[in-house]
């Protein structure tokens, strides 16, 4: 085990330093001065040149992208252009936001999902399984604005139970804050957790067809101890997978959900950041984003070791 964990954390740093590589290199080929948007096109040639000598946008491309890369390492993500304050420390404020949301979105999506897709492969075929799949189809199918919307709709104006947007900071209140958070974290845990019951439904079905699933019941073990022994362990791996994947696209694709309720996320930052041309704001966001992603897969990776063994000798 060690070993896979040793390799899989080199191959963990080498893809952040190419992917951050990526990213230096994509922005800077976008149309656009990011020293003339500040300044306005009425500047002066030497406003400019003094901007861009701030920025570091004088300097060749490789001694500007070692110069990030350091400062990236030291947890120095330059300065916002546009809002004139630390890029770590914009981050962070709008990461009191996102963290949360993305993790309390998937804590209740597995709370819901595993449940739901065991239950119905156990009666496969029948009203249960019917109405499970039906429930599951019709979460994919609705998009997450209309759904935020008609949760809007229905707990702030209607029963005036939750608030309808904003967000109250964790230390000014936390109980406001979590209040802030319970329609956007249901509205994305009622999305996810439609693909992951239909995921736990089909990797559940699959090993409920397996011998040693059929030899476990005859040997007389309590069914509970049948599907969480043999059938809920050997269906994780595909599970777990799906679950990596939708934490990545919450961290980073929660953009619309944060917009229907007014929640000051990363998201709606990145947004605001490219349409402002703050090139030092975007490299920080995504970086962080894509960072984020690569090491939620690294650690699906480790426990893809852990739940069989067999996949640390590849």
């Amino acid at each position: 085990m060690p070993g896979y964990v040793t390799r899989k954390f080199i191959e963990l740093i080498i893809t952040l330093v190419l992917v951050s590589l990526a990213i230096f290199l994509v922005l800077r080929l976008l149309p656009g001065d990011p020293a003339q948007i500040v300044l306005g096109i009425n500047a002066s040639p030497e406003s400019l040149a003094r901007l861009r000598a701030e920025l570091g946008l004088d300097k060749p491309l490789h001694v500007q992208y070692l110069n990030w890369l350091r400062g990236l390492l030291t947890g120095d993500l330059g300065n916002s252009i546009f809002y004139e304050k630390s890029v770590g420390a914009l981050i962070s404020s709008r990461m009191a936001v996102t963290i949360p949301l993305t993790f309390l979105a998937t804590f209740l999506s597995i709370t819901f999902a595993l449940p739901l897709g065991i239950y119905a492969a156990i009666h496969h075929r029948e009203p249960g399984d019917f109405g499970i799949i039906a429930l599951s189809q019709l979460g994919i199918s609705v998009p997450a604005f209309w759904l935020g919307i008609l949760a809007l709709l229905l707990f702030s104006v209607k029963l005036n139970l939750l608030p309808s947007g904003g967000f109250i900071e964790w230390g000014a209140s936390p109980v406001g804050a979590i209040r802030s958070l319970t329609l956007p974290v249901v509205t994305l845990a009622i999305i996810q957790s439609a693909a992951l019951t239909r995921m736990t439904r089909s990797s559940a079905l699959e090993v409920l067809s397996q011998d040693y699933v059929t030899a476990a019941r005859g040997r007389g073990l309590p069914e509970i101890r049948v599907l969480s022994k043999h059938v809920l362990s050997n269906s994780l791996i595909s599970i777990i997978t799906l679950i990596g994947l939708q934490m990545g696209q919450l961290l980073a694709g929660a953009v619309i959900v944060e917009s229907v309720f007014h929640l000051p996320g990363l998201g709606r930052l990145l947004i605001l950041a490219v349409e402002q041309r703050d090139l030092q704001l975007v490299q920080g966001i995504v970086t962080v984003l894509v960072g984020a992603i690569i090491t939620i897969n690294y650690l699906v990776d480790l426990a893809y070791g852990i739940l069989d063994p067999r996949i640390r000798l590849t």
